[in-house]
């Protein structure tokens, strides 16, 4: 009887539970994935609207497949799902877990890669490699997601990728501005960065002049309409191309005008300045960061358009910075973008000469030289010179480029603050895939002959009538802007994602790396032992580079002994006492320790009134990594 009352009141209790669920109040729901709307909102409050009709565009892939490939782009969501998948699949080498969030509340996942039964990840050399911070710029993503696929899966296959998760670990963030890639992918918006509302165009007013996809067909083309009798418009039909498609651009005697899709909104005579966002996330790095345009009190001195608030004020750049300065151990960095082929470094606001050791310029030139064996891109250096003058005149004015200060850049940030190798690589190159016309520049003309003869013509829509809500008759046309600009067509992807990780993979590879040789314990006298601790830097970098060792992001390479406290206490009459060195930390400081470089350290040990003792030898250098051993002075016990 008594077991049926306990039953009863058991049920009689758990009834009301299965009868009245509780449902938490404003559940998040990201617009991404609500089946339930056709429009995809934006957080913020902006005096332009915050909702997009909703696109999916046949380049990108928005439900995980059985297998992962890299014939069409993947979102946020898939990215994180194979993370997930892979985080489970492999624990004894990957760790998957939230850096931060993003400002629309998104989460920003980021994934370690190293052997732990070998030791932890801090305690080993690092490099860190970042995708995805410029919202359309997402083939960066695809070559995270690349390299993180082809270490998981050559791990134990490959010698040398498994002596590299044995020994080193590598930092992969795919998605570093989720709300933008959304966005980008999900609406026919082209937003650059984060989608915090920003006043473009410093009228007072918030994202009030986005595009408009005024023809419905889920993409930003551009309108080119007849300048009127009288006036002088902004184009000319390129000569160069017999069908009359190209556009460009002159000073005077311009027949066209060319805006991108979408009206004028704020009625300022210009087509789409202020769109959603606006802010620059590579420009808000706290190195030579300067204020955002109209920030300079004097109106003399330098601004950064797109700079923010103020150095790391968007959590997006903020999280790569203190993951940075949280994980010191790390020497190789490559936080890249798209769409100038290239790798781009450091220096942003001078010439390499004028502010580099030497000796670290010799190796960001070494990286310069590795990376276009294997990218073959055109152009590899710094961002002031090498990115700037590129070309060597401006092909409007007519006038010689010059060097250009960019402010609050990543490369910088990652050298002169941080003294690590810092690459913000450029992938793509807008379809320009040879010189054409030899002109010494790779231009749309360039783009265009490679569009029609080996992409099918896909990149470039014809220019086509439209009747515009204000210009009246138009065209609308031009190149593809997400899926032939920004990034290649689908068929392109990986060829492009796969060559930048390698490269990312042959700079972590030449990591610093130092291995302890040997440990010898030689008797002195009855009393006195002898400790020689020899280690070598068998890695290609130096653990740290010099401009590491001026700013102290790194602390010398050292070598230690421990023993138990007991034995070392009461000073003169302590058991145990290192002799040399005499300093009071018992430290013998070394350092940095060059590539191939072998260090020796000698400790004088004397017991008194025991026959032996145990210990540890620590050996430690920030980026090099940590080893410890067992030690034996004397007798055992």
């Amino acid at each position: 009887m008594k077991s049926i009352t306990t039953l009863f009141l058991c049920l009689l209790i758990m009834a009301p539970l299965q009868a009245f669920q509780i449902r938490s109040l404003n559940p998040e729901t990201w617009p991404e994935s609500d089946n339930d709307t056709t429009y995809y909102t934006v957080k913020g409050e902006r005096h332009g609207v915050s909702f997009f009709r909703q696109h999916r565009h046949p380049e990108v892939q928005y439900e995980p497949l059985k297998q992962l490939d890299f014939e069409s782009y993947h979102t946020v969501d898939v990215m994180y799902y194979w993370y997930k998948l892979w985080a489970e699949k492999y624990p004894d080498i990957v760790d998957l877990y939230e850096v931060g969030k993003s400002f629309e509340g998104r989460p920003i996942l980021q994934m370690t890669i190293t052997n732990k039964k070998t030791g932890k990840d801090t305690d080993k050399p690092a490099a860190f490699f970042e995708g995805g911070r410029h919202s359309g710029e997402i083939t960066s993503s695809e070559s995270i997601l690349w390299l993180t696929r082809h270490l998981l899966e050559n791990y134990g296959v490959d010698e040398a990728i498994t002596h590299l998760i044995d020994t080193k670990a590598i930092y992969l963030r795919p998605q570093n501005n989720p709300d933008g890639s959304n966005l980008y992918l999900h609406t026919a918006q082209r937003n650059r960065s984060s989608v915090r509302p920003h006043d473009n165009d410093r009228d007072g007013l918030l994202d009030e002049d986005d595009e408009e996809d005024l023809d419905g067909d889920g993409i930003i083309y551009q309108i080119r309409v007849k300048a009127k009798e009288g006036e002088e418009g902004t184009h000319i039909i390129d000569p160069r191309d017999p069908k009359g498609r190209l556009m460009k651009r002159v000073q005077e005697g311009g027949d066209y005008f060319v805006y991108s899709e979408g009206i004028d909104n704020d009625g300022d005579g210009r087509f789409n300045e202020d769109g959603i966002g606006g802010l620059d996330l590579h420009r808000n790095y706290p190195e030579n960061w300067r204020p955002d345009v109209g920030g300079d009190a004097t109106g003399r001195g330098y601004t950064q358009y797109g700079a923010g608030a103020y150095p790391t004020s968007e959590p997006e750049s903020r999280y790569t910075v203190l993951w940075a300065l949280s994980h010191p151990n790390i020497s190789v960095v490559n936080s890249m973008d798209t769409r100038v082929p290239m790798h781009l470094r450091p220096p942003s606001t001078s010439k390499s000469e004028e502010r580099m050791y030497p000796e670290d310029l010799e190796l960001y030139k070494k990286y310069d030289s590795l990376g276009l064996t294997i990218t073959n891109y055109p152009w590899a250096g710094d961002v002031y010179e090498t990115y700037a003058t590129r070309y060597k005149v401006n092909r409007t004015t007519g006038d010689p480029l010059k060097p250009s200060p960019l402010f609050g850049h990543g490369p910088d940030f990652g050298y002169f603050y941080y003294g690590s190798i810092w690459y913000g690589d450029e992938l793509w190159n807008n379809g320009a895939m040879k010189d054409y016309d030899n002109d010494g520049v790779y231009d749309d003309y360039d783009a265009l002959r490679w569009d029609d003869e080996e992409n099918g013509g896909r990149g470039f829509r014809e220019w086509e009538p439209f009747v515009h809500p204000t210009l009246g008759e138009v065209e609308i046309g031009g190149f593809h802007p997400k899926f032939f600009s920004q990034n290649g067509p689908p068929w392109q992807l990986e060829r492009w994602a796969k060559k930048q990780a390698l490269f990312n993979l042959a700079m972590a590879m030449e990591l610093p790396l130092i291995e302890l040789n040997d440990v010898t314990v030689e008797k002195k006298n009855r009393n006195t032992y002898i400790v020689t601790v020899k280690f070598t830097n068998v890695g290609q970098l130096p653990t740290a580079l010099k401009q590491a060792q001026l700013v102290k992001i790194v602390r010398e390479d050292r070598v230690q002994l421990q023993f138990n406290g007991e034995l070392i206490k009461g000073g003169d009459e302590a058991k145990l006492k290192i002799v040399s060195p005499t300093l009071a930390d018992k430290t013998i400081y070394l350092d940095r320790t060059l590539p191939g470089e072998t260090k020796e350290a000698v400790f004088e040990i004397e017991l008194n009134g025991i026959e032996g003792a145990k210990g540890k030898v620590k050996v430690l250098s920030t980026r090099g990594g940590f080893i410890e051993r067992d030690l034996q002075i004397g007798k055992s016990n």
